[in-house]
């Protein structure tokens, strides 16, 4: 067998293995889709495998009506994820401006964009979706988390690094305090924060 035969036979078995393509951003998804009977499997691996979500805050300019914005994210490095998101975001925009004044706010992300749900509709409850509410903050600059932040967005995010510096992008992360999980059909699933934060990630693998 030639150097190439080898070549093209070693990335289809890596592909077989660790997953399938992403049919919306092109990337790898490293683990399938948890038991949906495993609330804290799933709501990590949504959070691990996204790379984008809608994020809410209550605006100020608009009478504190809620303000959503879609904005990139990432938990963690990959292989790494601790299931908080950290966002990089400017004063520019009214997210941050919104949160530095009040920080209530919420993080939602559906599995649709993963390419996972077929061609279920977004709505589907077996296409999974997940609302993590809590305070938006802005993370200390130079901070060891401020750091950690920065490590996991510019692994998930190349093109943060080139971002104008004139902007004022800090980093911030969501301080989670309740969960809204729909994963199957009969409701929300009933998960704490604790059981989110601390469920062992044993072989949760992070796309990039």
């Amino acid at each position: 067998m030639g150097t190439k035969s080898r070549t093209n036979c070693f990335y289809a078995l890596f592909f077989l293995l660790v997953g399938f393509q992403d049919s919306v951003q092109g990337r790898l998804l490293l683990i399938n889709k948890p038991d949906p009977n495993d609330p804290a499997a799933s709501a990590r691996w949504l959070v691990s495998q996204n790379s984008w979500g809608v994020l809410n805050t209550i605006s100020s300019d608009l009478g504190g009506a809620p303000f959503g914005n879609v904005v990139s994210f990432s938990d963690g490095l990959p292989g790494k994820g601790s299931g908080i998101p950290y966002f990089y975001l400017t004063t520019l925009d009214p997210t941050a401006k919104n949160a530095l004044q009040d920080q209530r706010s919420s993080f939602t992300i559906s599995e649709y964009p993963l390419g996972t749900c077929g061609k279920k509709d977004p709505e589907n409850p077996s296409c999974a979706k997940i609302t993590l509410t809590g305070k938006l903050k802005v993370l200390k600059e130079n901070s060891k988390e401020a750091e950690i932040a920065k490590s996991a967005l510019f692994v998930k995010h190349p093109e943060m690094r080139g971002w104008p510096k004139g902007h004022n992008f800090q980093f911030f992360k969501l301080d989670i305090e309740d969960i809204f999980l729909i994963n199957w059909f009969g409701g929300p699933k009933p998960l704490t924060v604790d059981q989110y934060l601390h469920y062992k990630v044993i072989g949760l693998v992070d796309s990039l």
